[in-house]
């Protein structure tokens, strides 16, 4: 018999549905002993949040959050609102004895960051961090063969994330849907919000990294500000592009953009190795290409893996091989994830003091932006 973990989502936009899904789906397709219930949802417009919640099931609405950490029925915070409320909402909610699960990046800054993991870590709560993109199965499969030795020693490490979606200078900033324009609600640009997925997941794939030097670009400096009217300094990267060392030796190229004109989401990246070379992308997350060096030269070439067969991380939870899964599912597995390691006693990958690595990565990458020049991690 499955055990109810009362669920407190606070935030109803893009991310507060892939996660609704998720917890709602995770027992259809995951043998766990813990049931996700849908206990409450946040948000500061009544009726907005009352409609995501009926449309959910939701049993109950909140419009302060702090009442929603008060609540004795609620075991687990999810922080799905902006990026300046993360460190005040789950420092609170450790404060209160709560599991907090938060959306990425962790936090505005280091500084904040910091805090956040020392309060978890004395509640002693459990808590993770949704970098998704390391719960694709042909993401995980890669990290499978790194580990197991199949590219040998790695040389090189490059990733994009590349969008188009505010290439108009009439576009405006801040205000529920355009927060992440706003420098004073997400930190910082495509630093904070895109690369620190490619970030994660290099990290995890490939180890620590060293150092940085890198370059930003905000291509349109002002514009109009939503709640204020005014049209306002924009303070956030547009593009940012970095090289890096890694603590085992390779060389890392990373670059993001919302200024690419015909990529919605194309999240990409590439490993070379002494024995072969993996690489990946978002748009086709179903398949994993494969290099590997040892085999006979009139057969050496790239694979195409598609990743569905049984014996591929997840995909025995989910249909006959061949037929594959989306974007969605990625979410769906790192509930089912959270769940298996609370129920086993264990940290949940990755926790806030693995999400602070990738946060101090993003900090000297803009401090090196800033100074024109390497900037130690």
């Amino acid at each position: 018999m499955t055990k109810p973990l009362n669920i407190g989502m606070i935030g109803y936009g893009f991310m507060g549905r892939t996660h609704s899904n998720a917890y709602k789906r995770v027992n259809d397709f995951f043998d766990l002993a813990y049931r996700p219930i849908l206990k409450a949802v946040c948000g500061r417009d009544e009726q907005k949040v009352r409609d995501f919640a009926d449309n959910w099931q939701y049993e109950s609405v909140e419009t302060e959050w702090q009442q929603l950490i008060a609540r004795d029925d609620i075991d687990a915070i999810d922080i799905c609102s902006p990026n300046n409320t993360h460190a005040e909402i789950a420092i609170a909610a450790a404060e209160a004895g709560k599991m907090v699960l938060c959306e990425k990046p962790l936090s505005m800054n280091v500084e904040e960051g910091v805090r956040m993991v020392e309060a978890v870590e004395k509640a002693g709560v459990a808590n993770t961090v949704w970098y998704n993109y390391r719960r694709v199965p042909a993401v995980t499969l890669a990290k499978q063969l790194i580990d197991e030795g199949r590219l040998g020693r790695i040389f090189h490490y490059r990733a994009q994330f590349l969008q188009d979606w505010t290439i108009d200078a009439n576009l405006p900033q801040g205000g529920a849907a355009l927060w992440r324009l706003d420098v004073n609600a997400a930190g910082s640009g495509v630093t904070g919000d895109l690369l620190a997925h490619c970030i994660d997941t290099a990290i995890w794939l490939n180890g620590r990294i060293r150092d940085v030097t890198a370059m930003t670009e905000t291509f349109v400096t002002e514009r109009m500000h939503n709640l204020t009217g005014k049209v306002e300094k924009v303070g956030i990267d547009d593009a940012c592009a970095f090289l890096c060392h890694f603590e085992n030796g390779s060389l890392g190229l990373f670059e993001s953009t919302r200024y690419a004109r015909g990529h919605k989401a194309l999240y990409t990246f590439e490993i070379n190795g002494e024995h072969g070379s993996i690489r990946w992308d978002l748009h086709d997350l179903h398949r994993l290409e494969y290099f590997d060096h040892r085999e006979e030269s009139i057969i050496r070439g790239w694979h195409d893996v598609h990743v569905t067969d049984g014996d591929m991380p997840y995909m025995d939870k989910w249909w006959v091989p061949g037929l594959q899964i989306g974007y969605e599912h990625t979410f769906v597995h790192q509930v089912a994830d959270f769940l298996e390691d609370l129920a086993n006693g264990q940290p949940s990958s990755p926790t806030f003091r693995e999400a602070l690595e990738t946060q101090r990565v993003c900090e000297s990458v803009l401090q090196s932006a800033a100074k024109r020049s390497w900037s130690t991690v």
